[in-house]
C-alpha cells in the first residue's frame, strides 16, 4: 500500500495509511504536568578536558596538551571539591550557578565503544539503543513523550493537551523527539504564528477510496498543526518581555543560544503544557585554534563556552522573575569530547566522554563522579583513541531524568530506555509529582493497553485492562493488516497480560490494538535486530 509523506510543517514530518484503524478518532485524556525539560545541544564535540579541570593533577594536565593548557591561577575552583576540580573561566556565570547550589557537573559521560563520526555519534545519543552497532529509529525522549501521550497525534491537540507536547527551537526535529511513527517535537523559529495555514484549509469533500482517506488525514495533520501555531502565538502574546538582564545582546556570544533560550521562557511563563524544549549551538569542533597561544583562556573555545554559560545563566534569571524557575530543570550535551592530548594545531580532535551539565532549582548541586585521570596507562586504552573513558554511561543521566524529574516508574523505565541503565541520583525527588501521575493520565484517557519491554527483539508482553465484556487483542503491522489476534473472549474486569511474539515478523514498527465494547486503544511498539 502507499504511503502519503506530509512535508515537514513546524518540523512535524507525518505518514498516513489508509484503511488503518489506527487512524480512527482517538482523544487521550492526560492530566497537566508543571514540571518542564530544557535540552542544550552543544554540536561539534566538546572538548571536556579544558571545560572541566583536574587541578589535583595539574601538572600531568600541563604535560599533555602545554600549548592549550588553561593557567592555573585562572581557573574556576567549583564549590564542594576541596579545590581539587575546577571550571574553564570563560564561564563565570555557571559557577555561579554551581555557587548558589543550582548546577550538578557530571564528570566524563560517554559509552563503550564510541563512535568519532559526529553522524554517528549524535544518532547514538539521540537515540540511546541497546547495540551501538545497530539503528533505532526513535529517540529516547521520543519514547518518553509515546508513553506519556500514546495516541498522539491522533486526537490532538485536546481540551487536556492543547499544546505541542516537544518544542524545538530554531531547528528542524531532532531524531531524540522521534516517536513510533512521528515526530513528538514540532519546530518553531519564533512565537509568532508565521505558519498560519488558516487561509490554505480545503473543506471540499474527500473520496471514500484509500487516497482519499489519506488526503483526508493529511488535512486534519494541518489542521493539528495551525492550532498548534494559534496556541504557540497565544503564549507569545501573553507573555511578550524577558525580564533578566543577563543575556548576551549584539555580537556577544552566546548570543543564537540566548535568542532560543528567551523564546522558552516566554512560553512556559505563558503558559503552554509543553513537556520538553530543545535549543542547540554549534562550533564546538575545535581541531585547530581552540585558543589564542598568548592567553590560553581566550579563544574559540572560551567564546563558545561562555555563550552557553551565560546564556544559560539569563535564562535561568529570567525563569526566576517569571515565577516559573522552579519549573524548569536543563542539561547540556555534546556528541562527544576531545582527545586527551592537544594536535599541534592550538586544537584538539575527536574523542570519546566530556562532562554535562545539569541545571535547575531543584538539581542536587555538585560535581559527580571523579577528575579525569591523566596517567600513561589512561592514554592508551583500547579502543578510545588516546581519550577521556567515560565513568557514567549517558543513558543513565536520561534515565535518571525520566525517574527523579518525570517520575517514570522503573518498570516502564527499562521498555523506554531499551536496556536497564544504573540511575544517579541528580534531582530532588522530594518535588516528584507523586509517581501515580502516568496512572491517572492513564485512566483518564482510558489508555488501558501497555506493551513491554518496548521496544524489543524477539516478544513482548502486552499488558491491557478490560472493564469487563467482548475483549479484544489485536497486532497490526504499519500497513494496517492484523498479523495476529491474542485475545478475542468475554473477560471479567480486571487487568491481564498476554505475550506476543514477533519472532518470525521482520524489524519495524507494529501496533497493537484493545477493543473492549465501545472502548478502542492503540499502542506503537517496535521490534529492533
Amino acid at each position: 500500500m502507499p504511503i502519503a509523506v506530509l512535508p515537514s510543517i513546524l518540523g512535524t514530518s507525518m505518514k498516513a495509511y489508509g484503511a488503518n484503524p489506527m487512524l480512527d478518532e482517538m482523544t487521550a485524556g492526560l492530566i497537566e504536568t508543571d514540571r518542564v525539560l530544557v535540552i542544550v545541544q552543544m554540536s561539534g564535540g566538546n572538548d571536556g578536558l579544558n571545560t572541566i579541570i583536574p587541578l589535583d593533577t595539574y601538572a600531568q594536565y600541563k604535560s599533555v596538551r602545554p600549548d592549550i593548557a588553561l593557567p592555573e591561577n585562572k581557573i574556576l575552583k567549583l564549590k564542594g571539591t576541596d579545590g581539587k576540580t575546577g571550571i574553564h573561566p570563560a564561564m563565570g556565570q555557571m559557577w555561579r550557578m554551581a555557587e548558589e547550589g543550582r548546577l550538578a557537573t557530571i564528570q566524563s559521560v560517554g559509552y563503550n565503544k564510541p563512535s568519532y563520526s559526529h553522524f554517528r555519534a549524535t544518532d547514538i545519543w539521540m537515540s540511546s539503543p541497546n547495540d551501538f552497532t545497530k539503528n533505532v529509529q526513535t529517540g529516547w525522549a521520543g519514547r518518553y513523550l509515546n508513553y506519556e501521550y500514546p495516541n498522539y497525534p491522533v486526537g490532538f491537540p485536546n481540551a487536556t493537551m492543547p499544546d505541542p507536547v516537544a518544542l524545538r527551537i530554531n531547528s528542524a526535529g531532532a531524531l531524540a523527539l522521534q516517536g513510533s511513527g512521528f515526530n513528538m517535537g514540532v519546530s518553531i523559529n519564533n512565537t509568532n504564528d508565521l505558519l498560519d495555514l488558516s487561509n490554505y484549509i480545503f473543506t471540499d469533500p474527500t473520496a471514500g477510496d484509500t487516497a482519499g482517506q489519506k488526503l483526508a488525514y493529511i488535512r486534519e495533520v494541518q489542521r493539528q498543526t495551525d492550532k498548534f501555531g494559534d496556541v504557540i502565538n497565544a503564549a507569545g502574546m501573553k507573555q511578550k518581555d524577558n525580564i533578566s538582564d543577563f543575556y548576551p545582546e549584539g555580537t556577544e556570544p552566546g548570543r543564537n543560544l540566548a535568542d532560543q533560550l528567551k523564546i522558552v521562557a516566554r512560553l512556559i511563563a505563558g503558559g503552554l503544557k509543553t513537556r520538553i524544549y530543545w535549543v542547540s549551538t554549534g562550533g564546538f569542533d575545535t581541531h585547530a585554534g581552540q585558543v589564542n597561544a598568548l592567553d590560553t583562556t581566550t579563544g574559540t573555545h572560551a567564546n563558545l563556552l561562555k555563550g552557553v554559560s551565560d546564556a544559560i545563566y539569563a535564562f535561568m534569571d529570567d525563569c526566576k522573575k517569571l515565577k516559573v524557575d522552579d519549573r524548569v530543570m536543563g542539561f547540556t550535551f555534546s556528541e562527544f569530547g576531545r582527545r586527551i592530548k592537544a594536535n599541534g594545531s592550538l586544537g584538539t580532535d575527536h574523542g570519546a566522554a566530556a562532562p554535562m551539565f545539569v541545571f535547575g532549582n531543584k538539581v542536587k548541586s555538585g560535581v559527580i563522579g571523579k577528575n579525569v585521570e591523566l596517567k600513561d596507562e589512561n592514554l592508551t586504552v583500547p579502543g578510545f583513541n588516546g581519550s577521556v573513558v567515560n565513568q557514567f554511561d549517558f543513558r543513565s543521566v536520561y534515565a535518571s531524568i525520566l525517574n527523579e524529574w518525570f517520575c517514570v516508574p522503573q518498570k516502564d523505565l527499562d521498555g523506554m530506555m531499551i536496556v536497564n541503565n544504573d540511575k544517579m541520583s541528580l534531582i530532588d525527588t522530594k518535588v516528584c509529582i507523586p509517581t501515580a501521575t502516568h496512572e491517572e493520565n492513564v485512566r483518564a484517557g482510558e489508555n488501558v493497553i501497555m506493551p513491554y519491554p518496548n521496544p524489543f527483539t524477539e516478544f513482548t508482553n502486552i499488558k491491557y485492562e478490560s472493564k469487563g465484556g467482548h475483549t479484544l487483542v489485536q497486532v497490526i503491522d504499519n500497513q494496517g493488516n492484523v498479523i495476529q489476534t491474542l485475545v478475542d473472549e468475554i473477560k471479567d474486569a480486571g487487568q491481564y497480560e498476554v505475550r506476543c511474539d514477533l519472532g518470525f515478523a521482520p524489524s519495524g514498527v507494529y501496533y497493537t490494538r484493545l477493543q473492549n465494547e465501545t472502548i478502542q486503544q492503540v499502542k506503537a511498539m517496535i521490534k529492533i535486530n
